[in-house]
């Protein structure tokens, strides 16, 4: 996979590195971060002992809710 020049400023989310699935290229060009959706409610029932509805719950609210401008990672489900 060919890189671009603004790949040096993906942003990631902390801690969720085994979700990664791939980076997404957006219309404009922009190439985000994108994340599985089950990965990463694997990761908090497994690295931070949640249950699942709680994992949901943590995802929707401080994961998936936060917006860090253009460069803001994507989420997949069901991949």
């Amino acid at each position: 996979m060919s890189t671009s020049d603004n790949d040096d400023d993906l942003l990631y989310a902390d801690g969720l590195l085994y979700a990664v699935i791939g980076i997404a290229t957006r219309a404009d060009g922009l190439r985000v971060v994108c994340y599985s959706v089950e990965k990463v409610i694997e990761v908090l029932m497994t690295r931070d002992g949640m249950t699942e509805e709680e994992a949901y719950e943590f995802y929707e609210f401080n994961i998936v809710g936060a917006w860090m401008g253009d460069k803001t990672p994507i989420f997949v489900e069901n991949c």
